[in-house]
């Protein structure tokens, strides 16, 4: 169905080539997925797929690729519409239409559909992704989780033989990412349409892979079942993370089959269950406090009546299902968003009332969409820039940025950057002003796992030695389990949970992290707490 023959690609003013003669084959019917390093070029292979590279983004392509028999090369990518769905990486930029229901009909009524076959098809797809109740909702209202949903919605309803999908779960939470990828297989199981999917969250999509394109950190690509490609691949989900630690010669992909392993492998020593966690206790400044605040956009309430509040040192977690009112919660905290009741204070003042260097050295917030705070024509410029704003030494914000993504090439133009290098290069922009609270919403899209732990230790580091108060709003159980020490969890517009993160995570069936499951009913979080437990 999709034919690579020797394909080399090389971008506008790049001295590096993306792919170097590569071939491959992806059938029909088939459930691929597509993994590498952040910025290794996944989001340019599946472009390449659909004819987007190099027609509309430039560069040199060598080789030839066919989709469906046609070669990309001789047409356009709209000549390939009815072929091909593609879900980009940030569904924001593609939608045209301004509500829910008119995004999902758009491209039928582009190329004339029937009517009546135009309505039963969108009628059918608003059901598949649990979209009904939004379906008259401006795009502009919905979460980051629910956007996503609405373009996968738009991409199915043409009835596409191939799907291709750049990080469709990224905004998901895990309840909403299992239904998504419940479907996606449903389709490629009862309809043949071939998926391909690019992701970073293996842990999520790995058991429902029939093969696997794996593009490694020194370009080569490696195509694969998932457990020859997981043997040896420099980026694994936990569970094969643990297999690999603990010596299993079988390579598990799901939690069956880890816990099923797990029986065998550990039935003679046994892994108890973690020691209470041996916290020093000492006196920590508040930073956050919110009293029955009652939030919402437009006098239309969104958060009811929450009290919480987070002190210096801690790393928060806020979780709960797309829509819950996550984002809202963290705007109000930065001043983004109308209290209609109650308070909110940081460091005992209204975030509402401040600006400039005060709102700077108080408050660091990076949204969902980094790329909005991102003004500069390359990495070095940007980065001179926030040097020179908030009066550091030259070089200041550019080192911590390649600390954090060693790869990244300070000459590149911000916006040629994957989503998850941007979002590293804003997290860089806003540390370095060392804010007494660090908002972060969605701070995994996009990152890999060597990243994320890269992402974790800064943090780490901020909230220790820097006092900094961290919360970030996240449907990554996994980073939760490394790295917060709380969790609040809403649901509705309602705080339902305020507790330890051991406690709250291993409590929740759907938000629990693997390990968690493999090891049930003890409550063990992460890899090294079990490979430290049992002495390996």
């Amino acid at each position: 169905m999709i034919s690579f023959r020797k394909v080399s690609l090389i971008y506008p003013n790049s001295m590096t080539t993306v792919f170097d003669d590569v071939t491959l084959e992806v059938g029909e019917g088939e459930f691929v997925l597509l993994i590498g390093a952040t910025g290794m070029g996944k989001s340019s292979a599946l472009k390449l797929m659909n004819g987007l590279v190099p027609h509309h983004t430039g560069g040199i392509l060598g080789g030839d690729i066919q989709v469906g028999g046609i070669s990309t090369a001789t047409v356009r990518p709209g000549e390939l519409a009815h072929l091909i769905g593609i879900v980009g990486q940030n569904p924001i930029n593609g939608f045209v239409t301004d509500i829910v229901e008119e995004e999902i009909a758009f491209a039928m009524e582009s190329l004339a559909i029937d009517e009546s076959v135009m309505r039963k098809r969108v009628e059918e797809v608003l059901d598949l992704l649990a979209l009904t109740p939004l379906r008259r909702r401006t795009i502009a209202s919905l979460s980051g989780g629910e956007q996503q949903r609405v373009a996968i919605a738009a991409a199915l309803v043409m009835n596409p033989r191939i799907l291709l999908l750049d990080e469709p779960t990224s905004a998901l939470d895990p309840v909403a990412a299992e239904e998504v990828l419940a479907i996606l297989q449903r389709i490629v199981h009862d309809l043949g349409v071939t998926v391909v999917i690019a992701e970073h969250r293996l842990e999520r999509v790995i058991h429902y892979a029939e093969r696997i394109i794996y593009i490694a950190s020194d370009g080569t690509v490696q195509v694969g079942t998932p457990q020859d490609v997981m043997r040896n691949a420099e980026i694994a989900p936990p569970i094969v993370e643990l297999a690999r630690a603990l010596g299993w010669e079988e390579i598990p992909l799901s939690v069956r089959d880890a816990r099923r392993i797990s029986a065998k492998e550990t039935k003679d020593v046994g892994v108890g269950e973690p020691s209470p966690a041996d916290i020093a206790v000492k006196a920590r400044e508040q930073v956050v406090e919110v009293k029955r605040a009652s939030l919402g956009y437009s006098a239309q309430e969104v958060i009811n009546e929450i009290t919480c509040s987070i002190s210096s040192g801690e790393i928060v977690a806020l979780m709960g299902r797309n829509g819950s009112g996550k984002s809202t919660l963290l705007k109000s905290l930065a001043g983004l968003v109308e209290v209609i009741r109650g308070e909110i204070k940081v460091c005992g003042k209204d975030p509402r009332g401040l600006s400039g260097s005060d709102l700077i050295e108080l408050i660091g917030y990076i949204p969902q969409e980094p790329s909005d705070l991102l003004y500069g024509e390359s990495v070095e410029e940007e980065c001179a820039l926030a040097d020179h704003d908030n009066q550091l030494k030259a070089g200041t914000t550019l080192t911590l940025a390649q600390r954090l993504l060693p790869e990244i090439n300070p000459k590149t133009h911000p916006r040629d950057l994957s989503e998850g290098q941007r979002l590293i290069l804003v997290l860089a922009i806003v540390l370095t002003t060392s804010p007494k609270l660090l908002i972060l919403d969605e701070p995994t899209r996009g990152l890999d796992y060597q990243s994320k732990e890269r992402l974790i230790s800064i943090l780490r580091e901020r909230a220790g030695s820097h006092s900094s108060a961290v919360l970030l709003a996240t449907h990554d159980v996994e980073l939760v389990a490394e790295l917060a020490e709380r969790v609040l969890f809403i649901a509705d517009g309602e705080l339902v949970s305020d507790g330890d993160v051991r406690e709250v995570l291993t409590a929740s069936l759907p938000f629990a992290p693997q390990i968690s499951k493999i090891f049930a009913p003890s409550k063990w979080l992460t890899v090294r707490e079990v490979v430290d437990a049992l002495g390996r």
